[in-house]
């Protein structure tokens, strides 16, 4: 779903595709780590969308309300400051990564 926000929307910003692009799981995760470690931005998403809440057959019948939901937790997350002490949001929308500590360069 945040590929579908973010990076495959007709409106979607070509710098962030760009480094979306080269981090990958890195958007959300830490490189060289598990996958269940979390960046700072990885943290703030599960802040407000928990996977446990969003079961796969319920994403399939509900896809537009589970659509709805998860924009929203994005949208919160957004809103949330990284370390640097600009907003992962305003970060995105720069084409940055949002997350200061993905640990891929």
């Amino acid at each position: 779903m945040w590929k579908e926000k973010y990076i495959t929307d007709d409106d979607a910003n070509e710098d962030l595709k760009k480094t979306a692009r080269k981090h990958g799981c890195y958007i959300c995760h830490v490189s060289k780590q598990k996958k269940d470690v979390r960046n700072e931005y990885g943290k703030a998403v599960n802040k407000f969308l928990k996977a446990e809440d969003y079961p796969k057959d319920w994403i399939k019948a509900n896809p537009e309300e589970a659509r709805k939901k998860i924009f929203a937790g994005l949208d919160e997350a957004a809103k949330e400051k990284s370390k640097d002490g600009d907003t992962f949001g305003d970060k995105m929308k720069a084409g940055k990564v949002p997350a200061v500590d993905h640990g891929k360069d």
